[in-house]
C-alpha cells in the first residue's frame, strides 16, 4: 500500500505519520521525489482501513500494489536508484558502465587483461575468484589467492571489483578484503540464506537471475536483500534455460524494459552467458544497450584458447575494443535529445 502525501505536510506531520504507520506493526519506506512524496507500508495492509488513511489531513490518496514485492517496487520508488560501486562509478539514473574481464582469475594475466578493457572504456572490473561449476571436478576457482589479485589489479587501475560470492560463510571474508560489489550468481539466485547474508552488508550487490527464474522471482530475490537492509542492488539479465539449444541460454531481452518499468533498481546486461559463444556476445551486447539497460558484464580474456573456464564465450581485448566503440554509438542514439519539428 502506499500513501502519497500532499504538498502542504511539513516534515513534522510526515515523522508523526510514518511512527503512527510503525506503531501499528507496519514497515514503511519513505520516497521523496521532485514532485510529490511517497510511503510505502509494507506487511499485511489488509488489516489497514484505506479510507481512514485518506481522512488523515497528511494524506492525498492512498493505492494498493497489487506485486508481491515492495521496496523494489518503482510504484514505492519513482526515481531511478543509482547504485555508487566505489571509485566514484555509479550506475543507474543515466549512469552507463561496463563491467568487462575474465570469467575465472588465472594469474599474472589479469592484470594484462584489466589494463586492456580500462583502455578500451570499461570502468569496472570483474573476474570469478569462487566459481561454481556444473561438474564437481571442473575447475573451481583460485580462492582467497584469486581474490586478492583481483583487487590488487582494481587498486591498480582505480576500478571497481565486481566477483561471485557463493557461501554466507564467505560474506564477511569478501566485506573484509574490500570486495566493491558482491556478485550473486544464476545458480544461486534463490539461495535466500546468502541473499540475507549480502543484505546485512553495505556492499553493493549484482544479482544474476536464475537459469529458469521468471521475471518477479528475480525481483522477489532483490526483496530479500533489500529487506535485510541494503538498497544497492542491481539486476542482471544473463539468459534464461528454454527448450533452444543453439545457445548456451536464451536471452531475454525484454526483461531489461520490463524490469526497468517494475522496480527502480538499475539493469544489467550479460550477453556472455546469455549466448556462450563469442561470434554472437557483441550482438547480444548492442540489442541489450538499444533496450535501455544501465550497464553491461562482457568476459574479456587475452587468449581465450586458453581460457581456465568459458573461453568460448569470451572477447579478445581487439574485439572488446571494436564492440565499445559500437556501444557508445547506439547509447548516444538512444539517449539523444529529439527536437519537435
Amino acid at each position: 500500500m502506499i500513501a502519497v502525501v500532499r504538498d502542504s505536510a511539513t516534515t513534522e506531520q510526515l515523522d508523526l505519520f510514518v511512527k503512527w504507520i510503525e506503531d501499528r506493526g507496519f514497515r514503511t519506506n519513505v520516497s521523496q521525489g521532485d514532485h510529490e512524496t511517497l510511503v510505502g507500508i509494507i506487511g499485511d495492509t489488509t488489516q489497514i482501513d484505506p479510507f481512514i488513511l485518506e481522512s488523515m489531513d497528511i494524506v492525498e490518496r492512498v493505492q494498493r500494489v497489487s506485486e508481491p514485492f515492495k521496496l523494489a517496487n518503482r510504484k514505492f520508488h519513482p526515481e531511478d536508484t543509482v547504485v555508487d560501486c566505489g571509485h566514484g562509478t555509479l550506475v543507474g539514473g543515466g549512469n552507463f558502465q561496463v563491467i568487462a574481464g575474465p570469467c575465472s582469475v588465472e594469474g599474472e594475466n589479469l592484470l594484462t587483461i584489466a589494463r586492456a578493457v580500462k583502455a578500451a572504456g570499461a570502468t569496472m572490473l570483474r573476474g570469478g575468484a569462487f566459481k561454481p561449476r556444473t561438474s564437481p571436478y571442473a575447475y573451481q576457482g583460485m580462492g582467497e589467492k584469486g581474490l586478492d589479485l583481483l583487487l590488487e589489479a582494481g587498486g591498480e587501475l582505480g576500478m571497481p571489483v565486481v566477483t561471485e560470492v557463493m557461501d554466507p560463510r564467505d560474506v564477511g571474508v569478501f566485506v573484509e578484503k574490500g570486495v566493491d560489489v558482491l556478485q550473486i550468481g544464476a545458480r544461486n539466485a534463490q539461495n535466500f540464506a546468502l541473499l540475507k547474508e549480502v543484505g546485512q552488508t553495505s556492499v553493493p550487490v549484482l544479482l544474476k537471475r536464475g537459469m529458469s527464474e521468471t521475471i518477479d522471482e528475480l525481483v522477489l530475490g532483490a526483496e530479500y536483500v533489500m529487506s535485510e537492509g541494503n538498497a544497492s542492488v542491481m539486476l542482471c539479465e544473463r539468459g534464461i534455460r528454454t527448450f533452444e539449444t543453439r545457445t548456451r541460454n536464451t536471452f531475454d531481452v525484454n526483461a531489461v524494459p520490463v524490469l526497468k518499468h517494475l522496480t527502480h533498481l538499475p539493469v544489467i546486461a550479460d550477453p556472455s552467458h546469455s549466448t556462450g559463444y563469442t561470434r554472437y556476445v557483441r550482438s547480444a551486447a548492442y540489442a541489450a544497450t538499444a533496450a535501455g539497460a544501465d550497464g553491461l558484464e562482457i568476459e574479456v580474456h587475452d587468449c581465450p584458447s586458453r581460457a581456465w573456464s568459458d573461453g568460448a564465450q569470451a572477447l579478445t581485448p581487439e574485439q572488446f575494443e571494436d564492440a565499445m566503440r559500437r556501444i557508445a554509438l547506439i547509447r548516444e542514439a538512444v539517449t539523444a535529445e529529439i527536437e519537435e519539428a
